[in-house]
């Protein structure tokens, strides 16, 4: 079984930068992607950004240019750098990580961005 515990949300201000983190953790799996989602009060959850096993790298539009999926092969965790953030980036922020033969949601973490 595979378990996910996120990390890094927080306030803050337009324009700055948060980086956050995404630790699976079991026995027994390999992973074969890993997808970033939102979800803001009111408003469906939406993709955000993905990292598959060929380390291919994929971005919603009002995300590209200012996040970067990455991923710690050897620590099993994905990173999520968030740059340039603007008030609209406010969400709960959950990572999805795809195995060979299941899925699994993160807890999810708040980025509150405001000034």
């Amino acid at each position: 079984q595979v378990q996910l515990v996120e990390s890094g949300g927080g306030l803050v201000q337009p324009g700055g930068s948060l980086r956050l983190s995404c630790a699976a953790s079991g026995n027994g799996f390999s992973i074969f992607a890993v997808h970033w989602y939102r979800q803001a009060p009111g408003k469906e959850r939406e993709w955000v950004a993905t990292i598959t096993r060929g380390s291919h790298t994929y971005y919603a539009a009002s995300v590209k240019g200012r996040f970067t999926i990455s991923r710690d092969n050897a620590g099993n965790t994905i990173y999520l750098q968030m740059n340039s953030l603007k008030p609209e980036d406010t969400a709960v922020y959950y990572c999805k990580v795809v195995t060979s033969s299941s899925e699994h949601w993160g807890q999810g973490t708040q980025v509150t961005v405001s000034s």
